[in-house]
């Protein structure tokens, strides 16, 4: 579910860095770096394709038409903007919230707010 940056640019970025020279501070800063966005890349792959199924099964539900996930997010999207759809519907709240809770999951699983995000609207 990342959007920006992509795991692709992750993973070229990933290949453009060394590893760290003893004493190096810089080097080991960038090591570090690189290793929390190869950590990111291996829970997007592990977490991604199960969160972007479930958003796409809570938005089927939640807009009553079928489709992929861009499509679906669109028309989210164009609904919330024309106001078919109410940014506080409760429906709307719920898809909201269990989307974050998975994004955060993925960027930052140990965010320590991520157990009260959890907890219903």
């Amino acid at each position: 579910m990342i959007t920006h940056p992509t795991a692709d640019e992750l993973r070229e970025a990933l290949a453009g860095i060394d590893e760290a020279s003893a004493g190096d501070a810089r080097a080991a800063f960038l090591a570090r770096v690189a290793d929390n966005a190869r950590a990111t890349l291996e829970r997007e792959a592990a977490l991604g394709p199960v969160a972007e199924a479930a958003a796409v099964a809570r938005l089927k539900v939640l807009l009553g038409v079928d489709g992929g996930f861009e499509a679906l997010n669109a028309e989210l999207c164009a609904r919330l903007s024309d106001g078919r759809l109410s940014p506080l519907d409760p429906a709307v709240l719920a898809h909201l919230q269990a989307s974050v809770i998975d994004q955060i999951a993925i960027d930052q699983p140990s965010y320590s707010g991520l157990m009260a995000l959890a907890e219903p609207c």
